[in-house]
């Protein structure tokens, strides 16, 4: 296994070269090597050998890759699309735009040996709308490997045809969720689909369909190059390989750590030259606002799939969001809950009504306007919410609340005692530097 503690660059091994995004540079640093590869074995090969990598969903869930592909049912007459999920919309999530941005070969060498394995011979990238930038990067990264063979007819010589659509979305974060985005795709109002049927099965077009995260179809050309050991040879048993972890909020130097999964936060911030000088760690998030948070009492949890899972959190899109002493908790939790009430669909009656009345509730809470018997409220609206809802947006609404009032229930309350929110108080630094253990405002060291 890697010592956890080292960097392994391989998705941005060529960011701080000359013009990294053209053709020329991604081929010299060895680049659609593995669709050579890739091409001269038979698709279901392909599969067995993502399947073998063990590598894992870099969009959220961490569902196994190669198991995905071969959920696609084969020689069934119909056409099979991939999609790749580049609507990057998590608040704190910012690993998928510089990776385009910097690498977008990559990204498309990995849709090519997606869709050959799945047997697609059609794919499309669905691009958040606002990143225009990233949108012209990637036009002008897809019309060089038409031109260089690796997309259109007769891909390489081997036989297999893809084309290739880049799709700009309308600026919705409901449509990061897959289905929602397949109906955007087909020109329709982005709206979770109820599933079965799922996508593997009516997806695209209501034909089976294959949706992944960039990071993921990104991994896919090392794996293919490489090798499934070296892969292994990286991160944990169950979690192998690298990953991008997102770095923000009140660090030195905030940014994209490529590391192996188990790396810890501590390592991290290490790296990162440790939390902002003369303050201290209070909370942070291990996968965007929509997953549990934690405090400085995890700064030493595995940053994989088991070891966030095991401390009660998940590890998400890995947006690390640090926050020290100074953020008053509940006025974060209350910007994150004004966002994903304006984000719902609307669609299903739990997050529409629910997420509207925890703003409600929070902002008289943030006001000092509230009751102890608010916060019990406030934890009923959020189970109503968490695992009956249409989709998993009504669980990123409840999973921060339920946190924030598991480790920092005291800051609720102070915002009773002082009528209002007491980091607005000349006793703010006080307040929050004699906070009790419980708030988890201890230090980083």
């Amino acid at each position: 296994m890697t010592e956890p503690s080292l960097l392994t660059p391989v998705l941005s091994a060529n960011w701080d070269e000359h013009q990294p995004w053209t053709l020329d540079t991604y081929r010299r640093d060895g680049g659609y090597d593995g669709l050579r590869k890739a091409l001269a074995m038979h698709p279901d090969e392909v599969i067995q050998t993502v399947k073998d990598s063990g590598l894992r969903g870099r969009g959220g869930a961490g569902f196994p890759t190669g198991m995905k592909w071969g959920f696609i049912p084969q020689n069934d007459g119909k056409p099979h699309y991939l999609v790749v999920n580049a609507d990057e919309s998590e608040p704190g999530t910012c690993k998928d735009i510089p990776l385009m941005y910097a690498n977008p070969h990559v990204l498309i060498e990995g849709v090519i040996i997606a869709s050959y394995a799945i047997r697609s011979g059609h794919a499309f990238i669905y691009v958040r709308g606002e990143v225009v930038p990233v949108l012209r990067r990637l036009h002008a990264a897809v019309r060089e490997a038409y031109a260089a063979g690796y997309l259109g007819k007769n891909v390489l010589g081997s036989g297999f045809d893809l084309e290739l659509t880049v799709h700009a979305g309308a600026g919705a974060y409901i449509c990061g969720e897959e289905t929602a985005l397949l109906d955007s795709l087909e020109g329709r109002r982005g709206q979770p689909r109820l599933r079965p049927p799922f996508p593997a099965v009516a997806g695209l077009y209501a034909s089976p369909t294959c949706v992944n995260n960039v990071e993921s179809i990104a991994s896919v050309p090392p794996i293919l190059n490489k090798g499934v050991e070296w892969f292994r040879s990286m991160g944990s048993e169950k979690s192998p390989g690298f990953t991008l972890y997102s770095l923000s909020g009140h660090v030195t130097r905030p940014g994209q750590y490529e590391a192996p999964l188990g790396v810890t936060l501590r390592q991290l911030l290490d790296l990162a030259g440790g939390v902002r000088a003369g303050h201290r760690i209070k909370f942070w998030t291990p996968g965007g606002s929509s997953t549990p948070m934690f405090t400085d009492e995890h700064l030493d949890v595995p940053l994989d799939y088991e070891g966030v899972g095991a401390a009660g959190s998940m590890l998400g899109t890995k947006a690390l969001q640090i926050f020290d002493e100074t953020v008053c908790v509940v006025r974060a939790v209350l910007r994150w809950t004004e966002f994903y009430e304006h984000e719902s669909c609307g669609k299903c009656t739990p997050c529409r009504e629910g997420t509207y009345w925890l703003t409600q509730l929070l902002t008289r809470l943030e006001h000092g306007e509230g009751t102890e018997e608010d916060l019990e409220t406030l934890l009923d609206v959020a189970d109503n919410i968490l695992g009956k809802s249409f989709c998993a947006l009504g669980d990123g609404a409840a999973s921060p609340i339920q946190s924030s009032l598991k480790y920092f229930r005291d800051e609720y309350l102070a915002h009773f005692e002082h009528g209002g929110c007491p980091f607005d108080t000349a006793a703010s630094t006080a307040w929050a530097t004699t906070a009790p253990a419980s708030t988890g405002a201890g230090a980083h060291s």
